[in-house]
């Protein structure tokens, strides 16, 4: 998105404050919503000693902790410091944009329960692209931050579902 889109759509959204609301509460509501998935079925494997736990958990948390050390590391700025505008979704830091780790937990958490739930997983796809195009309207992503984000998200939820294939068939 250009520079002058982003302003405009800045000017747009902060003149209306319900739209200022709406983007911060569905924004937090996404996030807790998949958090409390990602919990839900953390705690069923546990219980049932599903063998998949540990690919489950593993697998999202290091990478996590990967694309949060190349985020420090990179320390791209976000489109609220690079174009100077307020940005709608509340933020007070500033880089550590690129890529998307909001985006990148919801991608990761959705492909990782593809085996253990297609309707899970494909819930939680779908808000990650709602909450990814929320992360950009709401002026702290770039639109390559979110795409990056959820690629990541795929190829290392990918991985987690490889191993977890593997110990449902053994």
């Amino acid at each position: 998105m250009t520079e002058d889109r982003y302003k405009s759509l800045m000017e747009t959204l902060s003149s209306k404050g319900i739209y200022i609301m709406l983007i911060n509460g569905a924004d937090m509501l996404i996030t807790l919503a998949v958090f409390l998935v990602y919990v839900i079925g953390v705690i069923r494997a546990f219980i049932s000693g599903a063998q998949y736990l540990i690919p489950m958990t593993v697998i999202p948390s290091i990478s996590f902790v990967l694309v949060s050390v190349f985020r420090r590391l990179y320390n791209a700025k976000r489109p609220y410091e690079v174009y100077g505008i307020p940005a709608v979704l509340k933020k007070d830091s500033s880089g550590k944009s690129f890529p998307s780790r909001h985006i990148f937990s919801v991608f990761v958490i959705g492909v990782t329960f593809f085996p253990i739930s297609p309707a899970v997983s494909i819930a939680v796809l779908a808000l990650g692209i709602i909450q990814g195009t929320l992360r950009v309207i709401g002026g702290v992503h770039f639109i390559k931050d979110v795409i990056c984000g959820a690629l990541l998200g795929i190829v290392c939820g990918s991985l987690a579902v490889g191993i977890i294939l593997a110990t449902l068939s053994s």
